[in-house]
């Protein structure tokens, strides 16, 4: 009977362990699909029209307007001895994914797209389905950033748009958020 009891016991914590063990956060690195990709499903005037609003921002263009040389002048000034287009301190804000993992960029995914959707909200690979996007929780559990409040949107923006910018002008969320603000309409 003990040897029967230890068995069950055995068992249990098993699968006590197992149990807590899969709801632990996951260290898995999500992959970059591109923001074609995400415009799929994000392109419809019912639906928000995220992808028109992206193409017609300057962060659309945040990729393109390194490769200028008034940028490459910038850079020197700075001490850089690399174009703009080739520069970090450029780089990490005009297109931010720049530096992750090839192995973790989708065939789709293209850096020239500049500060794209995954920018922001979190690589796309494991939340892009329909069946788990439908999901809030799900989706966050598989990678997306969705930002609560508007406090929590501006903290993101200013992680570029702040005096370390060699061409900064003054910051007014309010103003820059109305022209990129790209909410899901509620029906």
């Amino acid at each position: 009977m003990r040897r029967f009891s230890s068995i069950i016991s055995a068992i249990v914590v098993s699968f006590l362990l197992m149990a807590f063990y899969s709801k632990q956060p996951s260290d898995k690195k999500h992959e970059y699909i591109g923001v074609k990709k995400c415009g799929m499903c994000h392109k419809k005037e019912k639906d928000g029209a995220q992808l028109k609003i992206w193409e017609e921002s300057d962060h659309a263009k945040a990729y393109k307007t390194l490769q200028s040389a008034e940028s490459d002048k910038i850079a020197k000034e700075l001490g850089h001895t690399t174009k703009a287009v080739e520069t970090e301190a450029c780089l990490k804000c005009h297109a931010p994914a720049h530096n992750v993992d090839a192995k973790l960029l989708g065939k789709k995914f293209k850096i020239e797209d500049g500060v794209q959707c995954e920018d922001c909200h979190g690589a796309g690979d494991d939340y892009k389905s329909m069946k788990v996007m439908k999901d809030r929780a799900k989706s966050i559990e598989n990678g997306l950033i969705v930002y609560e409040d508007e406090a929590a949107i501006e903290k993101q923006c200013i992680t570029c748009h702040n005096e370390e910018s060699p061409t900064y002008k003054p910051f007014v969320f309010a103003e820059k958020y109305a022209k990129i603000k790209h909410n899901i309409p509620k029906n």
